[in-house]
């Protein structure tokens, strides 16, 4: 009987992914799909698997996107999609809830209902259109479902999917792990809240590097910009490459990301960008005086009710079993609150509670000049993430772009403010005409690999920091990368092709850097024979990482070691530590300190197992990596989507693209699952087929999805 009572209760707490529970209404209702209509669209996959998507109109080819993508990589996108509905946990579990826990905190959904019907016609159309190619795919492929109730989706999950993750682009993130209790806050704002480990990816995986050079600075006069965006190379920020041609003119070539119904950065006929991650200071903690019953908190000597709402998280535990798991979301005048136990924090961030990014990106892609991309730029959607942009009349720009929150003079951001006062809080955003640009600098070029906007363009066309408010949060870090960059296109009077391909590949540690600094630390370690024998082997680095060298795989790890703290802003790690752990796996798996670098760093994909050259804060980027049974470091995150554009004289556009594995990466079945491989790792690129005509003769099929 006991045992029959104790199945009863776990069948009750228990619940299957098929939808068959009781509390499922409370967090899984399914929307009705999009409205109907007919679309016209055609994909053409190029000799990589690289879709052309065709349509009479934008939102025909949004639909095609859709469909394309989750040829490629359904599981992904579903568990975006997930996201989007604070159910990812029961589809990954405990990780995939905390998520969950993140949309509901920044109310996400609530943000996109208020909105939605708001945004203009075209841009609502789209988003439908995308979201009818998901469920297209899905109706006729039920066997790769993997959560039910998901689909139909329409475009309200693919706009939340934007709100939800840009503000985590400049860190928020380690802001709320902090204050939840997983992680120490961030170095600028330590003085509460303890912990261990950050809530969502780790921030030294965040980078990116990109380059740019006018007509006036290039040995051919063209124009030329590089994206090499550092992402994961699996997973929901992981690029996905496409070719875009619309019958009302939209023609991009570029890339975007699982859920994204366009493409996020390449270029037009006209224009071009890319991304890198830029890290001001855009949150602010307020710390909140509450009443003993914790119901209230004192704002302006008076009281006010904390708003309180109970939401339900599933968690997958095994097989088709999900346990729903309660958790109460709070909320202040400043934002969400979290409550640990140091107190209750609410949070406000740069560009919260809106929707605008989802316009301006398409907006971005329609640009046809620099007057309107920079009225694009000006709706002021994207939180975070510096822009380098050139065109084919030769001009060039940084935008150090951040939604900056206004602020007011005599309380310090950078720590925990009080709660209790509205001088504190300001709301609203810094106007567009004060957000940093650098635009058509005297050097003719600009570079940025997630370093201060300050260093961007070389001496004598830097911006200057003292005509920027302290109070906007404006980051001094200053990377290897970016450091590096600067010196070589500084160094370089006429810059070519074949210059900015040396430089994009470089893999050398500048002298004047961080990481100069932590290998004279660790030379100066001295404590037992093995530290001498190491520092034997560094002696002899020539202090890049081209995989030449006998010390290129124990500085390699060294680099990875020194670069965590260094990118967190933390207090770099103790040097005989380092040097020991280093020295145990090279000797653990490869019997010796001086293994050959490409024997110890490796590109893996199904069959694929090639050497690869570069490391942590290198131009050359191989920021992570797993270790493998056999100690083999198989490279995961760095260089990532990297695209060569260019315009000639008479403002012709042509590029060239290379990814870490291909097309599929989630097919182990396609041709595309890892047929780039062998190029990325040999420093080469594949041509972009941008303009119709240029794809004749290289299509491996065509089909109407």
């Amino acid at each position: 009987m006991k045992r029959t009572i104790g199945l009863a209760l776990l069948a009750l707490l228990l619940v299957s992914a098929a939808g068959l529970a009781l509390w499922e209404p409370l967090v899984a209702v399914t929307p009705a799909p999009p409205p109907v209509r007919a679309y016209d669209s055609v994909i053409a996959r190029d000799r990589w698997g690289v879709p052309h998507v065709f349509g009479r109109t934008d939102p025909d080819v949004a639909y095609g996107i859709g469909y394309a993508h989750a040829e490629d990589d359904f599981a992904t996108l579903q568990e975006v999609l997930a996201m989007t509905r604070g159910r990812l946990g029961a589809i990954t579990g405990g990780d995939g809830a905390k998520t969950d826990y993140v949309v509901h905190l920044l109310g996400a959904r609530a943000t996109v209902s208020r909105d939605y019907d708001k945004q203009p016609a075209d841009v609502r159309a789209l988003l439908d259109g995308y979201a009818t190619g998901l469920n297209r795919y899905a109706e006729r492929h039920p066997d790769e479902v993997r959560l039910a109730r998901l689909f139909p989706v329409d475009g309200r999950d693919v706009a939340t999917g934007f709100v939800v993750r840009s503000p985590f682009f400049y860190g928020l993130d380690g802001v709320l792990g902090a204050l939840a209790g997983d992680a120490p806050l961030p170095p600028d704002k330590a003085d509460e809240a303890p912990g261990t480990t950050p809530l969502g990816p780790d921030p030294a995986e965040n980078g990116s590097n990109a380059f740019v050079v006018a007509s006036k600075r290039s040995a051919d006069g063209w124009t030329r910009l590089v994206s090499n965006a550092h992402q994961p190379w699996r997973g929901g920020a992981a690029w996905y490459e496409l070719v875009v041609h619309s019958g009302t003119g939209w023609n991009f070539a570029g890339a975007t990301f699982p859920g994204a119904p366009y493409p996020l950065l390449g270029h037009n006929e006209r224009l071009g960008w890319t991304n890198t991650v830029d890290r001001p200071d855009l949150v602010d903690v307020y710390k909140l005086a509450l009443d003993d019953a914790g119901d209230a908190y004192r704002y302006d000597r008076r009281w006010r009710p904390l708003e309180r709402r109970r939401v339900w998280l599933p968690v997958k535990l095994w097989g088709p079993f999900v346990l729903p798991v309660p958790r109460t979301i709070a909320r202040a005048v400043q934002g969400p609150v979290i409550e640990n136990r140091q107190g209750a924090f609410a949070v406000r961030y740069g560009g919260a509670d809106q929707m605008r990014m989802v316009e301006q990106y398409y907006r971005l892609t329609r640009a046809r000049s620099y007057a309107e991309w920079d009225r694009a730029m000006a709706i002021q959607g994207v939180p975070g993430t510096n822009f380098l942009y050139a065109d084919a009349t030769g001009r060039i720009a940084h935008v150090y772009n951040a939604a900056f929150p206004n602020r007011r003079a005599g309380f310090d951001y950078s720590r925990v403010l009080p709660g209790d006062t509205s001088r504190a809080y300001a709301p609203g955003t810094v106007p567009w005409a004060a957000v940093p640009k650098n635009v058509d600098p005297r050097s003719g070029f600009l570079v940025n690999a997630n370093n201060t906007p300050f260093e961007a363009a070389g001496p004598g066309s830097e911006l200057d920091p003292k005509t920027f408010s302290p109070l906007l949060g404006i980051e001094r870090d200053r990377t290897n990368r970016g450091t590096r960059a600067v010196a070589l296109m500084a160094a370089d009077p006429a810059i070519s092709q074949a210059d900015l391909e040396r430089i994009k590949y470089d893999t050398g540690v500048s002298r004047g850097t961080w990481a100069a600094g932590w290998f004279e630390y660790l030379m100066a370690e001295s404590a037992d024979e093995f530290t001498v024998e190491a520092q034997r082997l560094l002696r002899r680095w020539d202090w890049t990482f081209d995989g030449r060298g006998p010390a290129d795989a124990l500085a390699l790890l060294l680099m990875r070691a020194g670069n965590r703290a260094h990118y967190r802003r933390q207090p770099l790690p103790s040097a005989y530590p380092a040097l020991l752990e280093a020295g145990d796996y090279l000797r653990k798996h490869f019997g010796r300190l001086d293994p050959p670098l490409g024997t110890v760093l490796r590109l893996r994909q199904g069959t694929v197992d090639l050497p690869l050259d570069g490391g942590p804060d290198v131009l050359r980027a191989m920021a992570l990596w797993d270790e493998d049974a056999d100690g083999r470091l198989a490279a995961k995150h760095g260089d990532s989507f990297v695209m060569f554009m260019a315009w000639d004289r008479q403002g012709r556009v042509r590029s060239r693209s290379i990814q870490p594995f291909g097309a599929a990466t989630t097919r182990p079945g396609s041709p595309h699952y890892s047929d780039q491989a062998a190029l990325f790792a040999a420093h080469r690129t594949k041509p972009v087929r941008f303009r119709p005509a240029d794809l004749r003769g290289h299509v491996e099929r065509v089909y109407r999805p």
